[in-house]
């Protein structure tokens, strides 16, 4: 019989595969999600994670869930791990407020940034193309949204704003101007140059953009053209002061920049939230190691949070349901290093004794795990066991060296669905053009 030893206690794999058989629903078909449905209830925040960037499940059984929370559960908006220019775009699609943009894979093709795959890939065409026929008719305060949560795309943040300045306040484009120009130098690297001549020059453009941030919200009143895009022109303001936040935390190392990066995640939900008044619901896409409550691994002993921890946290009353995903085997889309071509690579077995490798040994059929049916299981409530994470950049070689996050499966999530074999989506990009994004931690998700 194997054995399994933890920091906190040691556990054998027999009793954690039976927990599994007498407690997880076979996953056969979609129908097959209704306890998952009753769980949420009417919760209003929905996180669906993924243990990778690149696998066609991930993206599929979330876009069936999210239809179901659209039509069923009145959600409203959908916010993802993405940049906040590029999925407005997209928004402005899904919404029908575009004409010039004909199809949803013409905006989606025009993701530049590296990973490429991450959203320009023909699952999110299929969705976003659903998503406008759906908002289709409906009134503007009906319509479901489409944003991206993240920290980033602080040039594309900024050129935004001009742009919209350009048309509607000469005066505050003197600011953004200025800001732009003071960043404009480190904008080859994405931000890491900007990391390391903070080194030298530590207040660097942090008043600018600072400055910028003032500017935009105290004209906020007079900008009335259109009420989303001032909601957006104050965002990429943010954006731009929290992204020159993150990249000054890189120097620190540690966990800083990684937790500048969720509370900015956190804040926009927030943010998103009350725009869309106080009946608004929210289903958010992020990667597992986001959205699983930080507090049930080992990140909370490196000092980092996520937006699942600070959504509990914060919105305990409102209801927040996080769920998680895993896979056994299969491919999956990734680079081997920042930046590198887009590759199909094969995804190993699961690590021995990893949550992945009991599920497969528990049968190999699809599985729901409602996380109340395992409260009472000594050996997954009590033990931080590997929990497989996949990110942009990745070497299946390697795998069984770093790739899983000790968890405490029924603490970090409210329902897991595991899929026990798993390909690669398809991305709409053959080749990503080569732009590079600041490293994070961990495994860059």
């Amino acid at each position: 019989m194997r054995r399994y030893f933890t920091k906190e206690a040691t556990w054998n794999e027999a009793e954690a595969v039976n927990a599994i058989m007498e407690n997880a629903y076979p996953l056969h078909s979609k129908a097959d999600l209704q306890p998952l449905f009753d769980r949420i209830g009417d919760a209003r925040i929905v996180m669906l994670g993924e243990a990778s960037h690149g696998t066609h499940e991930y993206y599929t059984w979330r876009t069936h869930i999210s239809k179901r929370l659209i039509e069923e559960k009145g959600f409203n908006l959908m916010a993802v791990e993405g940049d906040w220019p590029d999925c407005y775009r997209l928004n402005r699609f899904v919404k029908g407020y575009n004409p010039g943009s004909k199809s949803a894979f013409n905006v989606l093709h025009s993701f530049n940034r590296w990973p490429t795959w991450m959203w320009a890939n023909w699952e999110i065409v299929a969705l976003a193309d659903w998503l406008q026929k759906h908002n289709t008719g409906l009134a503007a305060n009906q319509k479901v949204g489409f944003y991206g949560l993240d920290v980033y795309s602080l040039w594309e943040s900024m050129e935004s704003i001009m742009q919209y300045l350009r048309k509607t306040d000469i005066a505050a484009l003197k600011v953004a101007e200025e800001a732009f120009r003071c960043f404009e130098p480190y904008r080859k690297e994405e931000g890491t140059s900007y990391a390391r001549a903070l080194q030298f020059v530590p207040e660097l453009c942090q008043n600018e953009v600072v400055d910028l941030l003032k500017e935009v919200q105290k004209r906020l009143p007079q900008y009335n053209s259109d009420y989303e895009n001032v909601f957006s022109v104050e965002q990429n303001a943010l954006i731009s002061v929290n992204a020159e936040k993150y990249y000054r935390a890189m120097i620190q190392g540690g966990p800083h920049s990684w937790n500048v990066r969720d509370r900015h995640m956190a804040d926009t939900l927030e943010r998103l939230l009350k725009f869309h008044g106080k009946n608004s619901k929210a289903i958010v896409w992020e990667h597992n190691t986001h959205i699983g409550d930080a507090r049930a691994t080992d990140m909370a002993d490196e000092g980092m949070y996520n937006i699942g921890e600070l959504a509990r946290t914060e919105h305990h009353d409102k209801g927040v349901v996080l769920v998680g995903f895993g896979s056994f085997n299969g491919t999956v889309i990734a680079g081997k290093s920042w930046g590198a071509t887009t590759q199909q690579m094969k995804l190993p077995e699961a690590k021995n004794g990893s949550i992945e490798y009991l599920m497969h040994k528990a049968g190999n059929e699809n599985k729901l795990l409602i996380m109340d049916d395992f409260i009472k299981s000594d050996v997954f409530m009590e033990n931080h066991i590997g929990h497989r994470a996949v990110g942009v950049v990745y070497n299946p070689k390697y795998e069984q060296y770093g790739n899983y996050v000790p968890t405490v499966l029924p603490l970090r999530y409210d329902a897991f669905i595991y899929l026990d074999n798993t390909r690669a989506l398809y991305p709409l990009h053959i080749q990503p053009d080569g732009l590079q994004m600041p490293e994070t931690y961990p495994f860059g998700v």
